[in-house]
Protein backbone atom coordinates (compact mmCIF):
# COMPACT_ATOMS: atom_id res chain seq x y z
CA UNK A 1 0.00 0.00 0.00
CA UNK A 2 2.59 2.45 0.74
CA UNK A 3 4.01 1.37 -2.68
CA UNK A 4 1.10 2.53 -4.58
CA UNK A 5 0.87 5.89 -2.12
CA UNK A 6 4.37 6.38 -3.51
CA UNK A 7 3.13 6.23 -6.92
CA UNK A 8 -0.10 7.94 -6.85
CA UNK A 9 1.83 11.13 -5.21
CA UNK A 10 4.50 12.04 -6.75
CA UNK A 11 6.05 14.64 -4.24
CA UNK A 12 4.97 17.67 -6.39
CA UNK A 13 4.51 20.87 -4.37
CA UNK A 14 1.57 23.10 -5.24
CA UNK A 15 1.77 27.09 -5.22
CA UNK A 16 1.06 27.12 -1.08
CA UNK A 17 4.10 25.09 -0.50
CA UNK A 18 2.53 22.09 0.42
CA UNK A 19 3.66 18.94 -0.11
CA UNK A 20 0.75 17.22 -2.50
CA UNK A 21 2.15 13.70 -1.25
CA UNK A 22 1.48 14.41 2.37
CA UNK A 23 -1.54 12.48 3.39
CA UNK A 24 -3.77 13.81 6.68
CA UNK A 25 -6.13 11.61 8.70
CA UNK A 26 -8.78 13.99 10.29
CA UNK A 27 -10.86 11.68 13.41
CA UNK A 28 -13.39 13.51 15.02
CA UNK A 29 -16.97 12.67 16.19
CA UNK A 30 -17.76 16.16 14.98
CA UNK A 31 -18.90 16.82 11.58
CA UNK A 32 -18.29 20.56 11.63
CA UNK A 33 -14.84 20.11 12.79
CA UNK A 34 -14.08 17.50 10.46
CA UNK A 35 -14.98 20.14 7.73
CA UNK A 36 -13.67 22.49 8.67
CA UNK A 37 -9.74 21.38 9.19
CA UNK A 38 -10.74 18.91 5.77
CA UNK A 39 -11.69 22.71 3.68
CA UNK A 40 -8.90 24.10 5.83
CA UNK A 41 -5.84 21.56 4.61
CA UNK A 42 -7.58 20.34 1.28
CA UNK A 43 -7.24 24.36 0.42
CA UNK A 44 -3.48 24.17 1.14
CA UNK A 45 -2.81 21.00 -1.13
CA UNK A 46 -2.92 18.02 1.32
CA UNK A 47 -4.67 14.75 0.31
CA UNK A 48 -7.54 14.65 3.93
CA UNK A 49 -9.29 11.50 4.21
CA UNK A 50 -11.88 11.34 7.43
CA UNK A 51 -13.67 9.35 10.29
CA UNK A 52 -15.57 10.22 12.26
CA UNK A 53 -14.88 7.61 15.26
CA UNK A 54 -11.70 5.64 17.09
CA UNK A 55 -12.93 2.34 14.55
CA UNK A 56 -13.24 4.37 11.78
CA UNK A 57 -9.82 5.63 12.06
CA UNK A 58 -8.03 2.64 12.68
CA UNK A 59 -9.76 1.26 9.68
CA UNK A 60 -8.69 4.58 7.67
CA UNK A 61 -5.45 4.30 9.05
CA UNK A 62 -4.75 0.55 7.75
CA UNK A 63 -6.24 1.31 4.18
CA UNK A 64 -4.80 5.12 3.71
CA UNK A 65 -1.73 4.46 5.51
CA UNK A 66 -1.51 8.54 6.47
CA UNK A 67 1.61 10.21 6.86
CA UNK A 68 0.01 12.67 10.00
CA UNK A 69 -3.21 12.12 12.30
CA UNK A 70 -5.35 14.63 14.04
CA UNK A 71 -7.69 12.91 16.24
CA UNK A 72 -10.42 13.99 18.69
CA UNK A 73 -9.66 13.34 22.73
CA UNK A 74 -13.59 13.02 23.37
CA UNK A 75 -15.39 10.55 21.12
CA UNK A 76 -17.40 7.95 22.28
CA UNK A 77 -16.83 4.17 22.52
CA UNK A 78 -12.71 4.72 21.54
CA UNK A 79 -11.43 7.91 22.64
CA UNK A 80 -8.46 9.77 21.28
CA UNK A 81 -5.96 8.56 24.49
CA UNK A 82 -7.32 4.89 23.20
CA UNK A 83 -7.30 5.17 19.73
CA UNK A 84 -3.39 7.00 19.70
CA UNK A 85 -2.23 4.18 21.44
CA UNK A 86 -3.61 1.03 19.37
CA UNK A 87 -1.68 3.43 16.68
CA UNK A 88 1.62 3.65 18.47
CA UNK A 89 1.72 0.27 19.31
CA UNK A 90 1.29 -1.07 16.03
CA UNK A 91 5.34 -0.82 14.52
CA UNK A 92 3.86 -0.37 11.02
CA UNK A 93 2.73 3.23 12.23
CA UNK A 94 4.82 3.60 15.03
CA UNK A 95 6.56 6.71 13.32
CA UNK A 96 3.41 8.10 12.48
CA UNK A 97 2.75 11.66 14.10
CA UNK A 98 -0.28 11.97 16.14
CA UNK A 99 -1.47 15.43 17.26
CA UNK A 100 -4.49 15.20 19.86
CA UNK A 101 -7.53 17.79 19.00
CA UNK A 102 -9.32 19.07 22.19
CA UNK A 103 -10.85 21.76 23.89
CA UNK A 104 -9.53 20.37 27.76
CA UNK A 105 -6.23 22.37 27.78
CA UNK A 106 -5.16 20.77 31.48
CA UNK A 107 -1.63 19.72 31.70
CA UNK A 108 -2.99 16.50 32.61
CA UNK A 109 -4.79 15.92 29.68
CA UNK A 110 -1.36 17.04 27.43
CA UNK A 111 0.44 14.47 29.98
CA UNK A 112 -1.60 12.14 29.40
CA UNK A 113 -1.23 12.63 25.53
CA UNK A 114 2.45 12.30 25.55
CA UNK A 115 2.05 8.99 27.73
CA UNK A 116 -0.10 7.45 24.47
CA UNK A 117 2.15 8.60 22.17
CA UNK A 118 0.58 12.16 20.63
CA UNK A 119 3.41 14.80 19.37
CA UNK A 120 1.15 17.51 19.63
CA UNK A 121 -1.65 18.57 21.40
CA UNK A 122 -3.49 21.83 19.78
CA UNK A 123 -7.05 23.13 21.31
CA UNK A 124 -10.08 23.92 19.79
CA UNK A 125 -11.20 25.72 18.53
CA UNK A 126 -7.86 25.88 16.04
CA UNK A 127 -7.26 28.45 13.82
CA UNK A 128 -6.33 27.53 9.56
CA UNK A 129 -2.60 28.95 10.92
CA UNK A 130 -2.21 26.75 13.84
CA UNK A 131 -3.51 23.72 12.06
CA UNK A 132 -1.38 24.23 9.12
CA UNK A 133 1.55 25.32 11.51
CA UNK A 134 1.02 21.91 13.21
CA UNK A 135 1.37 19.99 9.65
CA UNK A 136 4.44 21.64 8.71
CA UNK A 137 5.95 20.71 12.46
CA UNK A 138 5.55 17.44 11.28
CA UNK A 139 5.92 17.01 8.18
CA UNK A 140 9.54 16.49 7.71
CA UNK A 141 8.91 13.56 10.51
Amino acid sequence: MAEEHARNNSGVMNGDGADASLRILVVDDSATIRRSAESMLTTAGYDVVTAENGFEALSKVARHNPDLIFVDIMMPRLDGYQTCAIIKNNSQYRSTPVVMLTSKDGLFDQARGRVVGSDLYLTKPFTKEELLAAVQQHAAA
